[in-house]
């Protein structure tokens, strides 16, 4: 099958080589693919309490042994291997090497992560390491989350402490991956771990997770050296305006879903849009006087995760239509600021998530951010798509996502040669996995998962991107 996105040029690209020093891998995350959620010591996350929650998760489904990852390291790093990965982006469980967030450690997860760096290394792949992947332990939600600065502090410490036992292997350090989805889907929709709704614990979080950022930056800088490259992974949304109140509603979004993130880290100061635009919510008190120098660290390389474009314009007050695009995400308000926004649906193709297939929103997305900080290294460190894959005769023949992927690979290398300077490609995930609140009914995977079996089955898109980063080719 070979797709024409509508309104599109043609990525549909073969043969393109990529520099060889572009790095191609794969990236997890600890909650969705490690099990063993109640052994060896692991403390509970906000998603081992969120997901036990009725009617919060498709199926009542739990992340308590998911791919079985940390029972079957050995099997998934040789997969990896002979996948051809350069690099492997994975998160650390904060709760599996500090149950309480704080204090104890528990020396049977640091031992894992120990065993998951040196069996990359051994089998010559770069392991690139996030800290922060949604699982907040719970102990440290109990005493308020990330509305509440001591949740910085204490990611500072922890920050710290990884960065002293595994600083000598690893070069690449993720503070937090889409800290959006933590604060506004976790605080403001409740659709996400832990599940509250409060539009001003929003932006207290978003202001917290920035904070965490920083104080992780600086603490990481001083147990592991200059050498290292400091990152951060921002989902930030490809915005795309409808009628004449689309540009106020681009602004609006891009405020609270993108500069809310980019003003205070790259920047040093939130914008004052949003200030104006939230004033009814928060005076910003809560921002001292210190915090803008501490969140405003200098980092090496920047993270963007890319899946679909949004297409906006404001709500006619005189309407009672209120318009999704099928998100999932207007429970609550995950816009503070900007709750008169409306998301309308696009044209297609569409993955099983129902967002829309657009290479060139991510060529739009990743230049506009090259263009505000040319000097700026940048990575993609999520993009995939989630298909209905099934197992027949052996095979997986997912057909639709090596379309994804080549047409997303295209668009990448047509970055490249726009002189963006663009390093890495990570594409998500390895593995289907437990994906959120969707539990185990989307597949991201191009290894496919039996998840009775847990047998793991080579996708057509799996052979297809180990091609790709054995030869730096985009194949046939």
């Amino acid at each position: 099958m070979s797709w024409i996105v509508k309104g599109s040029p043609d990525f549909r690209d073969s043969g393109l080589e990529f520099p060889p020093n572009f790095v191609f891998g794969s990236a997890t995350a600890a909650y969705q693919i490690e099990g063993a959620a109640r052994e060896e010591g692991r403390g509970p996350s906000i998603w081992d309490t969120f997901s036990r929650i009725p009617g919060k998760v498709a199926n009542g489904d739990t992340g308590d042994r998911a791919c079985d990852h940390y029972h079957r390291l050995t099997e998934d790093l040789d997969l990896m291997a002979s996948l051809h990965l350069e690099s492997y982006r994975f998160s650390i469980s904060w709760s599996r090497v500090l149950p309480e967030g704080t204090g104890r450690t528990n020396q049977a997860g640091i031992d894992f992560y120990d065993r998951v760096v040196d069996g990359l290394l051994e089998r010559g792949i770069t392991p690139t390491v996030t800290l922060y992947h949604w699982d907040l332990p719970q102990a440290l939600e109990d005493q308020g989350g990330w509305p509440a600065r001591a949740t910085a502090e204490a990611f500072a410490e922890y920050a710290r402490l990884m960065g002293e036992r595994y600083g000598d292997r690893v070069r690449t350090w993720t503070t937090l991956n889409e800290p959006w989805c933590s604060a506004h889907l976790g605080y403001g929709s409740g659709v996400h771990a832990p599940g509250r709704q409060s539009p001003r614990d929003v932006l207290r979080a978003a202001h917290h997770l920035n904070l965490a950022h920083g104080y992780a930056v600086e603490a990481l800088r001083g147990v592991v050296g200059e050498d290292a490259d400091m990152s951060v992974t921002l989902n930030l949304h490809a915005l795309r305006s409808s009628g004449p109140t689309g540009p106020e509603a681009v602004r609006k979004i891009d405020a609270v879903g993108n500069r809310i993130w980019t003003g205070p880290m790259l920047d040093g100061a939130y914008p004052d849009d949003l200030i104006t635009d939230t004033a009814a919510i928060t005076d910003w008190s809560f921002v001292r006087d210190d915090d803008l120098r501490a969140i405003h660290q200098p980092i090496d390389v920047l993270g963007i995760n890319y899946y679909s474009t949004k297409l906006v314009r404001l709500r006619d007050p005189a309407s009672t239509e209120r318009v999704d695009s099928g998100n999932a995400i207007l429970a609550g308000n995950p816009w503070p600021g900007a709750d008169d926004v409306e998301f309308l649906p696009q044209p297609g193709p569409y993955t099983s998530m129902g967002w829309n297939i657009e290479p060139a929103g991510l060529m739009e997305l990743v230049s506009s951010v090259a263009r505000a900080h040319p000097d700026l290294p940048l990575m993609i460190t999520e993009n995939g798509a989630a298909f209905d894959d099934t197992v027949v005769d052996g095979r997986v023949h997912d057909t639709e996502r090596v379309d994804y992927l080549r047409r997303h690979l295209t668009a990448v290398h047509r970055l490249i040669e726009a002189g963006v300077d663009l390093r890495a490609y990570y594409v998500w995930s390895l593995l289907d996995n437990y994906e959120w609140a969707y539990g185990y009914d989307k597949r991201f995977g191009i290894v496919h998962v039996d998840y009775e079996t847990l047998v793991r089955t080579r996708k057509d898109s799996a052979m297809w991107y180990a091609e790709l980063a054995r030869t730096h080719r985009i194949p046939e």
